[in-house]
């Protein structure tokens, strides 16, 4: 998995790459409780190069949502390809984090 971020109007964006699966979910969410501590809890994840994802990952996402709306922000994902999206279909995740089909109705969802 490759993960770049940026930060713009309080937001950061995680533009991931790859796999997401026990491997590659310490490196996620040390990423992101980077920028939650940091003092950014608003996390949007661009997931449309994702290929894979397993139930770590879906957990690593999870947990990390957790934490960014204890710190009173949140997250939002977008740009799932058709497999990725699947899986969240199946697991119920749009029924507990916000999911949108490009980065500005996630951040419409988001608040911002």
């Amino acid at each position: 998995m490759d993960i770049d971020s940026e930060v713009a109007n309080g937001v950061v964006v995680y533009r991931i790459a790859g796999r997401i699966d026990e491997v590659a979910r310490p490196k996620l969410e040390s990423a992101v409780d980077s920028a939650i501590n940091g003092g950014t809890p608003r996390i949007l994840f661009d997931m449309r190069a994702v290929t894979y994802i397993s139930s770590a990952g879906l957990r690593g996402i999870l947990s990390t949502a957790k934490r960014a709306i204890a710190a009173k922000g949140g997250l939002a994902i977008f740009g799932l390809q058709s497999a990725v999206n699947e899986v969240f279909e199946t697991a119920g995740i749009q029924n507990l984090l916000p999911i949108a089909s490009n980065e500005i109705e996630a951040r419409s969802r988001l608040g911002v």
